[in-house]
């Protein structure tokens, strides 16, 4: 159970989307090197921080700082921290559910047949019609929603555990199948060769950071999902070995779906440089054009369907674990009212593309001009939120912990081994994170 749903966390719409439409747009091999080292070398030590952390405190991660001011003594204030990081997920969760929302409606397009013979100026036309459409995106949201409510609400043994053991298997299933029509079907060596043979002449440091960011920021650390998994972790279950594990699935997905998407691109003459379009206006064209596009493109949309899935049903249960923690109220009516809460935060998100279109709430300030509800839920969770929440938890981890607390919780036989982690979470981790903060934010 504790993998299922640390790797369902981890995994979601980035690992396929985002990862795919960055590295297409930076270069392909350089890049996705970059972002393995920075996986294992910088989000992977983060990573073992929150797990260490989450397990130390057993509870809620508003709850665990509280926990932890009684077993180490650190200070009020990290109750802040907790508070941020629910914060964080409910902001991110409530526009989540309305691309999540897309997948699902771009899967039953995909299987009504509608990608035969599409043309980017008709795939540009149908996403258009989507966007412009509220009362379209807000069924499928509410769908969504509705559908990680119910199996938070049933509770962690006959809901998130039932559901993960299904989604998580699931999922690689369905990418593996996809991959091998991808190397049979598409332009596999073409494919191949962008995302694996390296263009040094395309590694600036834009690219590295966007690597950076990408590994550290696509396994949810920083903002307490991590720690609430990590506070139902079994005693004996070691917490470094698990953490390698989650990382090189998070990775794995990451991967294989760009080894699934670029020889599918390149086969029928697209570019794999199409940014946030890649997949639900590039794809479709490939799917409709392509040998057995008629059960692909269903397929490959249930896969995104299913990522989403496995991610917003734990993001729901960190906010559901600090709200029974810190009211009277039972599972179900608090999985509800967040659920309700969300999709009424979500119908600025779906506004964005439509009715208010044109509405800008910051637009006085000149960093923000022509940013949409959506663009600032976004800007602020990806380029503020989650770098401050990832800096916090190194210094947590690393400063304000003590060495023999997390010692004890790692149970690292190799002396070596533990200091190497905590150097990096020491130095490297708040390090790397704060410079991508600071270019972010100067962007």
């Amino acid at each position: 159970m504790f993998l299922a749903a640390a790797i369902g966390s981890a995994v979601g719409i980035a690992n396929i989307w985002k990862f795919t439409y960055v590295a297409g747009g930076n270069g392909g091999g350089a890049f996705v090197l970059i972002y393995v080292l920075a996986l294992f070398g910088v989000a992977l030590p983060a990573l073992v921080a929150e797990l260490m952390i989450g397990r130390r405190g057993g509870r809620s991660v508003v709850g665990t700082m509280a926990v932890l001011r009684q077993r180490e003594g650190i200070g009020r204030g990290w109750k802040a921290y907790g508070v941020m990081a629910v914060t964080t997920v409910f902001i991110a969760l409530s526009f989540y559910c309305v691309v999540a929302g897309w997948t699902i409606d771009y899967f039953r397009v995909a299987l009504s047949g509608a990608f035969r013979d599409m043309n980017a100026t008709s795939s540009g036309a149908a996403l258009a019609a989507m966007h412009a459409s509220p009362l379209r995106m807000i069924l499928f949201q509410t769908l969504f929603i509705g559908l990680t409510v119910w199996i938070v609400a049933a509770g962690i043994h006959a809901g998130l555990e039932r559901a993960l053991k299904l989604l998580t298997p699931g999922l690689f299933l369905i990418l593996l199948i996809m991959l091998g029509y991808a190397m049979i079907a598409g332009d596999a060596a073409a494919g191949l060769t962008f995302l694996f043979r390296p263009n040094w002449s395309e590694l600036t440091p834009a690219v590295v950071l966007f690597a950076v960011g990408q590994a550290f920021f696509s396994l949810g650390v920083g903002v307490g999902v991590i720690m609430t998994i990590g506070a139902y972790m079994d005693r004996n279950i070691p917490i470094v070995p698990s953490g390698i594990v989650i990382a090189a699935a998070d990775g794995a997905v990451a991967l294989i779906a760009a080894m699934v998407m670029f020889p599918i691109v390149f086969a029928q003459g697209l570019s794999p440089a199409q940014g946030p379009g890649l997949i639900f206006a590039t794809l479709p064209v490939a799917f409709g054009q392509m040998t057995g596009g008629a059960i692909l493109g269903p397929m490959f949309f249930l896969l995104m369907a299913f990522a989403a899935l496995s991610s917003s049903i734990t993001l729901l249960e960190s906010i559901i674990a600090t709200l029974e923690d810190y009211t009277g109220l039972t599972r179900i009516p608090l999985a509800l009212l967040t659920g309700l809460a969300l999709w009424l935060v979500g119908l600025g998100t779906v506004f964005s593309f439509n009715l208010w279109a044109d509405v800008y709430p910051l637009g006085f300030i000149t960093a923000l001009e022509g940013r949409t509800i959506y663009d600032l839920k976004g800007l602020a969770v990806a380029n503020v939120l989650m770098p401050a929440g990832g800096i916090l938890l190194a210094v947590l981890a690393g400063w304000i912990i003590a060495r023999r607390s997390s010692a004890e919780e790692l149970g690292m036989r190799r002396e070596w081994a533990y200091r190497g982690w905590r150097l990096l979470v020491r130095w490297v981790v708040p390090c790397v994170v704060i410079l991508v903060f600071a270019v972010n934010l100067l962007a």
